[in-house]
């Protein structure tokens, strides 16, 4: 395949990524700070492998203490189970378990919305909270 047409295919896909929502003008601009002193300067950006895991694992334990405090069970074990792999220092498994806590999370957030809202029909029609044992 001849140069100029890889450049229109390039062309193309970069401009459907920002069509479909993908790309916004931060990329742009990430682009702009590429130059021939540091030609893979755009990947090596956005391929960055670092990740400061005491700072993952200091965000995961609030959470967990959140979670806890209010007895979000299985929040909070998602967040153990992500800090065991905060202190390994595995990215994968952390990445795994950080779609696990957001999947906890929103699950959690519905039930208790849903919770919430049978408390504020039951006083809507003068009833009181009856008492879980």
């Amino acid at each position: 395949m001849e140069v100029v047409q890889l450049q229109r295919r390039f062309v193309e896909y970069t401009a459907s990524l920002f069509r479909e929502g993908f790309l916004d003008d931060q990329f742009t601009q990430l682009q702009q700070l590429q130059d021939e002193s540091n030609p893979d300067f755009v990947v090596e950006v956005v391929d960055q492998k670092s990740v400061d895991f005491k700072k993952v694992d200091a965000n995961v334990h609030q959470l967990k203490g959140s979670s806890s405090s209010i007895g979000a069970q299985r929040v909070k074990n998602a967040c153990i189970a992500f800090r065991n792999f905060c202190e390994e220092q595995n990215i994968e498994a952390c990445l795994r378990c950080l779609q696990q806590v957001k999947q906890e999370y929103s699950l959690m957030k519905n039930k208790l919305e849903n919770l919430f809202r049978l408390e504020q029909q039951i006083v809507a029609a003068g009833g009181s909270i009856p008492m879980v044992e």
